[in-house]
Order: C-alpha cells, then structure tokens, then sequence
C-alpha cells in the first residue's frame, strides 16, 4: 500500500461499515470488526470526521480512530 488511499464518505447499514474512497471504490467491511463501533449508537456512528489528510477516521465521542489503508489491508487478509 502506498499510503495515498483516501476516504470521501462513510456509510453504515446494519452489518456494514462502507466507506467510498476519493478515487470512487468503495470498502465494506463487517461492523463485527470493529467492536467500538458495533456497540456504538446511530447517531455517534454518524459523527465522525476523515482525519490524517482523509486517510483515516475518528469517532471522537467514542474515542475510536480507523486507518482507511488498514481497513483495506485487513479485507484483503481475510479474503485469502
């Protein structure tokens, strides 16, 4: 990864975390990854903001941050 995969949008649905990145793609990734975010309400869910030049993203009322490039690197490692 070359560091330069950055987030544009986050989404939520009921099993998903989705986030749609600069370049168009987007990743979606099972809410049972992250557990902080599992537990967390609707409305913290939707409170968050792209931190680190939007390579990253904080839920600051939950005190939980995410590396967009990890979220991806993790996906990858649990496909193969």
């Amino acid at each position: 990864m070359n560091g330069l995969i950055k987030g544009k949008e986050v989404h939520f649905d009921d099993e998903y975390l989705h986030v749609k990145l600069e370049d168009g793609r987007i990743i979606s990734t099972p809410l049972d990854w992250y557990e902080p975010l599992k537990k967390a309400s609707i409305d913290e869910l939707k409170n968050y903001k792209f931190i680190c030049r939007n390579t990253g993203i904080e839920w600051e009322s939950i005190d939980y941050h995410l590396n967009i490039e990890s979220m991806l690197a993790f996906s990858l490692q649990k496909v193969a």
